[in-house]
Protein backbone atom coordinates (compact mmCIF):
# COMPACT_ATOMS: atom_id res chain seq x y z
CA UNK A 1 0.00 0.00 0.00
CA UNK A 2 1.33 3.34 -0.88
CA UNK A 3 1.62 6.44 1.86
CA UNK A 4 -0.80 8.08 -0.31
CA UNK A 5 -3.48 5.46 -0.03
CA UNK A 6 -2.73 4.42 3.80
CA UNK A 7 -3.40 8.70 4.60
CA UNK A 8 -6.38 8.44 2.62
CA UNK A 9 -7.76 5.47 4.05
CA UNK A 10 -6.81 7.05 7.68
CA UNK A 11 -8.51 9.67 6.84
CA UNK A 12 -11.85 8.17 6.41
CA UNK A 13 -11.56 5.94 9.03
CA UNK A 14 -10.90 9.36 11.29
CA UNK A 15 -14.23 10.98 9.40
CA UNK A 16 -16.06 7.47 10.23
CA UNK A 17 -14.79 7.60 13.96
CA UNK A 18 -16.09 11.12 14.25
CA UNK A 19 -19.58 10.28 12.56
CA UNK A 20 -20.11 7.66 14.67
CA UNK A 21 -19.15 9.44 18.01
CA UNK A 22 -21.30 12.54 17.05
CA UNK A 23 -24.32 10.55 16.06
CA UNK A 24 -23.87 8.59 19.52
CA UNK A 25 -23.44 11.32 22.08
CA UNK A 26 -25.89 14.19 23.11
CA UNK A 27 -23.64 16.82 22.05
CA UNK A 28 -22.60 15.20 18.29
CA UNK A 29 -26.10 16.61 16.67
CA UNK A 30 -25.03 19.92 16.14
CA UNK A 31 -21.54 18.90 14.75
CA UNK A 32 -23.07 16.15 13.17
CA UNK A 33 -25.26 18.93 11.10
CA UNK A 34 -22.89 20.88 10.25
CA UNK A 35 -20.66 18.40 8.41
CA UNK A 36 -23.61 16.62 6.98
CA UNK A 37 -24.97 20.39 5.43
CA UNK A 38 -21.34 20.53 4.11
CA UNK A 39 -21.58 17.44 2.52
CA UNK A 40 -25.06 17.74 1.00
CA UNK A 41 -23.26 21.13 -0.32
CA UNK A 42 -20.43 19.18 -2.19
CA UNK A 43 -22.86 16.78 -3.27
CA UNK A 44 -24.89 19.26 -5.13
CA UNK A 45 -22.08 19.66 -7.73
CA UNK A 46 -22.18 15.58 -8.11
CA UNK A 47 -26.00 15.84 -8.58
CA UNK A 48 -25.71 18.46 -11.15
CA UNK A 49 -23.15 16.77 -13.37
CA UNK A 50 -25.42 13.51 -13.17
CA UNK A 51 -28.63 15.75 -14.65
CA UNK A 52 -30.40 16.93 -11.75
CA UNK A 53 -31.94 20.12 -11.69
CA UNK A 54 -31.34 22.72 -8.71
CA UNK A 55 -35.16 22.38 -8.16
CA UNK A 56 -35.28 18.79 -7.79
CA UNK A 57 -32.13 18.47 -5.65
CA UNK A 58 -33.45 21.20 -3.01
CA UNK A 59 -36.61 19.65 -3.22
CA UNK A 60 -35.74 16.16 -2.30
CA UNK A 61 -33.59 17.63 0.54
CA UNK A 62 -35.38 19.70 1.89
CA UNK A 63 -35.88 19.60 5.98
CA UNK A 64 -33.35 16.91 5.80
CA UNK A 65 -30.75 18.60 8.41
CA UNK A 66 -28.65 15.39 9.78
CA UNK A 67 -28.24 11.83 8.89
CA UNK A 68 -30.21 9.05 10.34
CA UNK A 69 -28.78 6.93 13.16
CA UNK A 70 -30.90 4.55 12.38
CA UNK A 71 -29.76 3.33 9.60
CA UNK A 72 -26.54 3.15 10.56
CA UNK A 73 -27.73 1.01 12.75
CA UNK A 74 -29.51 -1.31 10.95
CA UNK A 75 -26.94 -1.21 8.00
CA UNK A 76 -24.53 -3.41 10.64
CA UNK A 77 -27.34 -5.60 11.63
CA UNK A 78 -28.81 -7.84 9.14
CA UNK A 79 -31.09 -10.34 10.48
CA UNK A 80 -31.41 -12.37 6.97
CA UNK A 81 -27.94 -13.09 7.36
CA UNK A 82 -27.35 -13.46 11.17
CA UNK A 83 -30.11 -15.63 11.45
CA UNK A 84 -29.91 -19.76 11.83
CA UNK A 85 -30.86 -21.26 8.69
CA UNK A 86 -34.27 -22.51 9.94
CA UNK A 87 -35.56 -19.13 11.45
CA UNK A 88 -35.34 -17.26 8.41
CA UNK A 89 -36.79 -20.04 6.85
CA UNK A 90 -39.55 -19.86 9.72
CA UNK A 91 -40.59 -16.10 9.32
CA UNK A 92 -40.80 -16.35 5.30
CA UNK A 93 -42.80 -19.34 4.89
CA UNK A 94 -45.35 -19.79 7.53
CA UNK A 95 -49.21 -20.49 7.09
CA UNK A 96 -50.05 -16.94 7.07
CA UNK A 97 -47.78 -16.23 4.45
CA UNK A 98 -49.22 -19.02 2.10
CA UNK A 99 -53.09 -18.99 2.66
CA UNK A 100 -52.46 -14.78 2.63
CA UNK A 101 -50.65 -15.94 -1.26
CA UNK A 102 -54.02 -17.55 -2.59
CA UNK A 103 -55.90 -15.13 -1.52
CA UNK A 104 -53.40 -12.03 -2.92
CA UNK A 105 -54.13 -14.68 -5.95
CA UNK A 106 -57.98 -14.79 -5.91
CA UNK A 107 -58.04 -11.09 -5.60
CA UNK A 108 -55.71 -9.86 -8.28
CA UNK A 109 -56.33 -12.66 -10.75
CA UNK A 110 -56.16 -10.72 -13.41
CA UNK A 111 -53.02 -8.63 -13.02
CA UNK A 112 -51.29 -11.79 -12.21
CA UNK A 113 -53.40 -13.09 -16.15
CA UNK A 114 -51.37 -10.23 -17.35
CA UNK A 115 -48.09 -10.50 -15.95
CA UNK A 116 -47.72 -14.38 -17.14
CA UNK A 117 -48.97 -13.25 -20.25
CA UNK A 118 -46.47 -10.22 -21.08
CA UNK A 119 -43.44 -11.57 -18.66
CA UNK A 120 -43.72 -15.06 -18.87
CA UNK A 121 -43.02 -15.75 -15.04
CA UNK A 122 -45.24 -18.19 -12.87
CA UNK A 123 -47.77 -16.10 -10.55
CA UNK A 124 -46.84 -17.41 -7.84
CA UNK A 125 -43.26 -16.66 -7.91
CA UNK A 126 -44.07 -13.37 -8.00
CA UNK A 127 -46.67 -13.86 -5.06
CA UNK A 128 -44.10 -15.22 -3.16
CA UNK A 129 -41.55 -12.28 -3.44
CA UNK A 130 -44.01 -10.07 -3.03
CA UNK A 131 -44.43 -11.79 0.53
CA UNK A 132 -40.68 -11.96 1.29
CA UNK A 133 -40.49 -8.69 0.07
CA UNK A 134 -43.04 -7.11 1.75
CA UNK A 135 -45.48 -9.20 3.38
CA UNK A 136 -48.05 -8.51 0.45
CA UNK A 137 -47.52 -4.42 1.09
CA UNK A 138 -48.31 -4.89 4.96
CA UNK A 139 -44.28 -3.38 5.82
CA UNK A 140 -45.19 -0.69 3.71
CA UNK A 141 -48.12 0.60 6.76
CA UNK A 142 -45.37 0.50 9.54
CA UNK A 143 -44.07 3.77 9.98
CA UNK A 144 -41.00 2.30 12.08
CA UNK A 145 -39.90 0.50 9.01
CA UNK A 146 -40.63 3.42 5.85
CA UNK A 147 -38.51 6.17 6.24
CA UNK A 148 -37.67 8.76 3.72
CA UNK A 149 -35.11 7.41 0.68
CA UNK A 150 -33.30 10.52 0.19
CA UNK A 151 -32.20 10.31 3.88
CA UNK A 152 -31.22 6.85 3.96
CA UNK A 153 -29.29 7.20 1.25
CA UNK A 154 -27.40 10.19 1.84
CA UNK A 155 -26.38 8.45 5.28
CA UNK A 156 -25.31 5.51 3.61
CA UNK A 157 -23.55 7.80 1.17
CA UNK A 158 -21.93 10.13 3.94
CA UNK A 159 -21.20 8.05 7.19
CA UNK A 160 -21.18 4.13 5.97
CA UNK A 161 -17.82 3.86 4.92
CA UNK A 162 -18.54 0.58 3.87
CA UNK A 163 -21.96 1.72 1.45
CA UNK A 164 -20.38 4.70 0.48
CA UNK A 165 -20.33 4.00 -3.32
CA UNK A 166 -23.66 2.32 -3.36
CA UNK A 167 -25.29 5.16 -1.27
CA UNK A 168 -24.10 7.85 -4.03
CA UNK A 169 -24.63 5.56 -6.64
CA UNK A 170 -28.59 5.07 -5.21
CA UNK A 171 -28.84 8.85 -3.93
CA UNK A 172 -28.34 10.07 -7.69
CA UNK A 173 -30.64 7.55 -8.72
CA UNK A 174 -33.45 8.11 -6.07
CA UNK A 175 -32.95 12.03 -7.50
CA UNK A 176 -33.82 10.81 -10.97
CA UNK A 177 -36.96 9.32 -10.18
CA UNK A 178 -37.73 12.10 -8.37
CA UNK A 179 -37.05 14.13 -11.48
CA UNK A 180 -39.46 12.25 -13.46
CA UNK A 181 -42.40 13.07 -11.56
CA UNK A 182 -43.46 9.40 -10.99
CA UNK A 183 -43.45 10.28 -7.42
CA UNK A 184 -43.26 13.14 -4.87
CA UNK A 185 -40.75 13.40 -2.73
CA UNK A 186 -43.04 13.12 0.72
CA UNK A 187 -43.48 9.86 -0.40
CA UNK A 188 -40.42 8.27 -1.96
CA UNK A 189 -39.97 6.33 1.01
CA UNK A 190 -38.81 2.60 1.80
CA UNK A 191 -36.20 0.52 3.40
CA UNK A 192 -33.31 1.96 5.26
CA UNK A 193 -31.10 0.38 2.56
CA UNK A 194 -33.39 2.19 -0.24
CA UNK A 195 -35.79 -0.26 -1.35
CA UNK A 196 -38.75 0.72 -2.51
CA UNK A 197 -42.02 -0.46 -2.63
CA UNK A 198 -44.81 -3.41 -2.59
CA UNK A 199 -41.16 -5.84 -4.14
CA UNK A 200 -38.63 -3.46 -2.72
CA UNK A 201 -36.41 -2.24 -5.19
CA UNK A 202 -33.32 -0.21 -5.31
CA UNK A 203 -33.57 2.86 -7.37
CA UNK A 204 -31.10 1.70 -10.38
CA UNK A 205 -33.19 -1.61 -10.29
CA UNK A 206 -36.46 0.66 -10.75
CA UNK A 207 -34.41 2.68 -13.49
CA UNK A 208 -34.00 -0.47 -15.34
CA UNK A 209 -37.01 -2.45 -14.92
CA UNK A 210 -39.69 -0.58 -13.17
CA UNK A 211 -43.26 -0.66 -15.38
CA UNK A 212 -45.98 0.78 -15.66
CA UNK A 213 -49.04 -2.17 -16.17
CA UNK A 214 -51.39 -0.15 -15.02
CA UNK A 215 -51.38 2.17 -17.67
CA UNK A 216 -51.61 5.62 -15.85
CA UNK A 217 -48.25 7.05 -17.20
CA UNK A 218 -46.63 6.87 -13.87
CA UNK A 219 -43.98 3.63 -12.93
CA UNK A 220 -45.61 3.75 -9.05
CA UNK A 221 -44.11 0.90 -6.75
CA UNK A 222 -45.12 2.16 -4.16
CA UNK A 223 -49.41 2.31 -4.65
CA UNK A 224 -49.83 0.81 -7.65
CA UNK A 225 -50.12 -3.59 -7.09
CA UNK A 226 -49.82 -4.19 -10.86
CA UNK A 227 -47.07 -1.79 -11.48
CA UNK A 228 -44.78 -3.73 -8.53
CA UNK A 229 -45.68 -7.01 -9.71
CA UNK A 230 -45.27 -6.67 -13.22
CA UNK A 231 -41.85 -4.90 -12.18
CA UNK A 232 -40.60 -7.76 -10.23
CA UNK A 233 -41.48 -10.35 -13.12
CA UNK A 234 -39.49 -7.72 -15.91
CA UNK A 235 -36.55 -7.99 -13.80
CA UNK A 236 -36.61 -11.77 -13.97
CA UNK A 237 -37.52 -12.02 -17.28
CA UNK A 238 -34.62 -9.82 -18.46
CA UNK A 239 -32.38 -11.81 -16.27
CA UNK A 240 -33.05 -14.47 -18.26
CA UNK A 241 -36.15 -16.29 -16.65
CA UNK A 242 -36.92 -19.59 -18.54
CA UNK A 243 -41.24 -19.83 -18.44
CA UNK A 244 -42.70 -23.57 -17.78
CA UNK A 245 -39.39 -24.23 -16.01
CA UNK A 246 -39.07 -25.07 -12.13
CA UNK A 247 -36.35 -23.18 -9.68
CA UNK A 248 -35.77 -26.80 -8.37
CA UNK A 249 -36.52 -29.53 -6.81
CA UNK A 250 -36.27 -31.19 -3.27
CA UNK A 251 -33.93 -34.62 -3.36
CA UNK A 252 -32.72 -37.56 -1.55
CA UNK A 253 -29.22 -37.71 -0.60
CA UNK A 254 -27.62 -41.69 -0.87
CA UNK A 255 -26.26 -42.53 2.15
CA UNK A 256 -22.20 -43.12 2.47
CA UNK A 257 -20.97 -40.65 -0.39
CA UNK A 258 -19.53 -37.19 -1.41
CA UNK A 259 -20.94 -35.38 -4.14
CA UNK A 260 -19.39 -33.04 -6.49
CA UNK A 261 -19.03 -29.90 -6.83
CA UNK A 262 -21.18 -27.77 -9.70
CA UNK A 263 -23.20 -28.58 -12.39
CA UNK A 264 -24.14 -31.35 -14.03
CA UNK A 265 -27.42 -33.28 -15.78
CA UNK A 266 -30.97 -34.27 -13.71
CA UNK A 267 -29.46 -37.43 -15.51
CA UNK A 268 -26.04 -37.44 -13.90
CA UNK A 269 -27.30 -36.44 -10.52
CA UNK A 270 -29.95 -39.32 -10.52
CA UNK A 271 -26.91 -41.95 -11.92
CA UNK A 272 -25.27 -41.25 -8.94
CA UNK A 273 -28.54 -41.80 -6.32
CA UNK A 274 -29.64 -38.25 -6.21
CA UNK A 275 -33.47 -38.84 -6.67
CA UNK A 276 -36.68 -36.06 -6.19
CA UNK A 277 -37.78 -36.53 -2.75
CA UNK A 278 -41.65 -37.70 -4.04
CA UNK A 279 -40.31 -40.21 -6.12
CA UNK A 280 -41.33 -38.36 -9.25
CA UNK A 281 -39.09 -38.39 -12.45
CA UNK A 282 -37.15 -34.94 -13.17
CA UNK A 283 -39.27 -33.79 -16.29
CA UNK A 284 -36.15 -32.39 -18.18
CA UNK A 285 -33.22 -35.02 -17.59
CA UNK A 286 -30.55 -33.07 -19.34
CA UNK A 287 -31.30 -29.63 -17.41
CA UNK A 288 -28.32 -28.80 -15.43
CA UNK A 289 -28.57 -28.11 -11.86
CA UNK A 290 -26.46 -27.72 -8.63
CA UNK A 291 -26.44 -29.30 -5.16
CA UNK A 292 -27.38 -27.23 -2.27
CA UNK A 293 -27.51 -28.42 1.33
CA UNK A 294 -27.84 -25.23 3.72
CA UNK A 295 -27.63 -27.48 6.93
CA UNK A 296 -25.64 -30.03 5.33
CA UNK A 297 -26.68 -34.05 5.35
CA UNK A 298 -28.59 -33.25 8.75
CA UNK A 299 -31.28 -30.57 6.90
CA UNK A 300 -33.06 -30.68 3.10
CA UNK A 301 -31.26 -30.82 -0.05
CA UNK A 302 -32.36 -29.00 -3.08
CA UNK A 303 -30.92 -29.53 -6.70
CA UNK A 304 -31.47 -25.99 -8.36
CA UNK A 305 -31.76 -25.08 -11.76
CA UNK A 306 -31.85 -21.94 -13.99
CA UNK A 307 -34.18 -19.92 -12.86
CA UNK A 308 -33.10 -20.03 -9.06
CA UNK A 309 -30.29 -18.28 -10.10
CA UNK A 310 -32.39 -15.95 -12.09
CA UNK A 311 -34.07 -15.26 -8.17
CA UNK A 312 -30.06 -14.75 -7.26
CA UNK A 313 -30.35 -11.54 -9.29
CA UNK A 314 -33.03 -9.92 -7.26
CA UNK A 315 -31.38 -10.76 -4.20
CA UNK A 316 -28.19 -12.68 -4.17
CA UNK A 317 -28.53 -14.92 -1.20
CA UNK A 318 -29.46 -19.00 -1.02
CA UNK A 319 -31.51 -18.27 1.60
CA UNK A 320 -33.49 -15.69 -0.22
CA UNK A 321 -33.70 -17.66 -3.54
CA UNK A 322 -34.83 -20.83 -1.83
CA UNK A 323 -37.30 -19.09 0.26
CA UNK A 324 -39.09 -17.64 -3.23
CA UNK A 325 -39.29 -20.96 -4.66
CA UNK A 326 -40.50 -22.72 -1.65
CA UNK A 327 -43.18 -20.37 -0.79
CA UNK A 328 -44.04 -20.59 -4.73
CA UNK A 329 -43.85 -24.15 -4.36
CA UNK A 330 -46.75 -24.01 -1.41
CA UNK A 331 -49.18 -21.29 -2.30
CA UNK A 332 -49.70 -23.33 -5.59
CA UNK A 333 -50.63 -26.28 -3.85
CA UNK A 334 -47.83 -28.67 -3.00
CA UNK A 335 -47.17 -29.95 0.33
CA UNK A 336 -44.34 -29.19 2.76
CA UNK A 337 -40.83 -30.06 3.02
CA UNK A 338 -40.58 -34.05 3.19
CA UNK A 339 -37.56 -33.00 5.68
CA UNK A 340 -37.99 -30.66 8.02
CA UNK A 341 -34.95 -27.92 9.00
CA UNK A 342 -32.75 -28.99 11.76
CA UNK A 343 -34.10 -26.34 14.00
CA UNK A 344 -33.81 -27.56 17.42
CA UNK A 345 -37.29 -27.68 18.80
CA UNK A 346 -40.78 -28.18 17.56
CA UNK A 347 -42.00 -25.04 15.70
CA UNK A 348 -44.69 -23.14 16.83
CA UNK A 349 -47.20 -22.20 14.26
CA UNK A 350 -47.47 -18.61 13.00
CA UNK A 351 -50.36 -17.84 15.66
CA UNK A 352 -48.41 -19.43 18.25
CA UNK A 353 -45.48 -17.31 17.48
CA UNK A 354 -47.70 -14.27 17.58
CA UNK A 355 -48.87 -15.43 20.91
CA UNK A 356 -45.41 -15.79 22.05
CA UNK A 357 -44.46 -11.95 20.96
CA UNK A 358 -48.04 -10.74 22.80
CA UNK A 359 -46.71 -12.68 26.43
CA UNK A 360 -42.94 -11.33 25.84
CA UNK A 361 -44.81 -7.90 25.32
CA UNK A 362 -47.06 -8.07 28.34
CA UNK A 363 -44.02 -9.24 30.52
CA UNK A 364 -42.23 -5.76 29.33
CA UNK A 365 -39.85 -7.24 27.64
CA UNK A 366 -40.91 -6.75 23.79
CA UNK A 367 -42.19 -3.28 22.35
CA UNK A 368 -42.08 -4.54 18.58
CA UNK A 369 -44.79 -5.02 16.23
CA UNK A 370 -46.64 -8.55 16.73
CA UNK A 371 -45.90 -10.02 13.02
CA UNK A 372 -45.07 -13.65 14.01
CA UNK A 373 -41.74 -12.93 13.09
CA UNK A 374 -38.91 -14.13 14.84
CA UNK A 375 -36.20 -11.19 14.29
CA UNK A 376 -33.34 -9.38 16.41
CA UNK A 377 -35.75 -7.95 19.04
CA UNK A 378 -38.09 -11.02 19.24
CA UNK A 379 -34.87 -13.02 19.88
CA UNK A 380 -33.22 -10.62 22.86
CA UNK A 381 -36.90 -10.24 24.46
CA UNK A 382 -36.37 -14.23 24.67
CA UNK A 383 -33.30 -14.83 26.18
CA UNK A 384 -34.03 -11.92 28.24
CA UNK A 385 -37.28 -13.71 29.89
CA UNK A 386 -35.43 -17.23 29.76
CA UNK A 387 -33.27 -15.89 31.80
CA UNK A 388 -35.46 -14.44 34.32
CA UNK A 389 -37.32 -17.97 34.39
CA UNK A 390 -34.19 -19.49 34.85
CA UNK A 391 -33.97 -21.48 31.38
CA UNK A 392 -31.20 -21.72 28.58
CA UNK A 393 -30.43 -18.62 27.31
CA UNK A 394 -30.76 -19.39 23.40
CA UNK A 395 -33.68 -17.50 22.44
CA UNK A 396 -35.49 -19.86 20.64
CA UNK A 397 -38.78 -19.50 20.27
CA UNK A 398 -39.78 -22.99 21.84
CA UNK A 399 -43.36 -24.51 23.08
CA UNK A 400 -41.76 -25.04 26.01
CA UNK A 401 -41.38 -21.03 26.78
CA UNK A 402 -44.77 -20.60 25.10
CA UNK A 403 -46.49 -23.18 27.82
CA UNK A 404 -44.45 -21.75 30.32
CA UNK A 405 -45.79 -18.21 29.76
CA UNK A 406 -49.38 -19.20 29.61
CA UNK A 407 -49.04 -20.56 33.06
CA UNK A 408 -47.45 -17.49 34.34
Amino acid sequence: MTARASSRRLTAYLKATLVAAALATPAGPAFADAQFQRWISEFRGVAANSGISRSTFDTAFAGITAPDPEVLKLASNQPEFNAPVWQYFDNQITDESVSNGRAMARQHGRTLDAVEQRFGVDRNIVLAIWSVESRYGEALKNDRIMRSIVRSLSTLAYADRRRQKFGRQQLIAALKILQTGDIDASHLTGSWAGAMGHTQFIPTSYQAWAVDLDGNGKRDVWNSIPDALGSAANLLRDNGWRPGHAWGYEVVLPQGRKFPAGRLSLAQWQAIGVVRANGQAYPRPGDQAELKVLEGREGPAFLVLHNYNVLKRYNNSDRYALAVGLLADQIAGYGPLSRDWNRPFTRLSFSETQELQKHLSANGYYSGEIDGRIGPASRDAIKAIQSQMGMSQDGHPSKELLSRLRDR
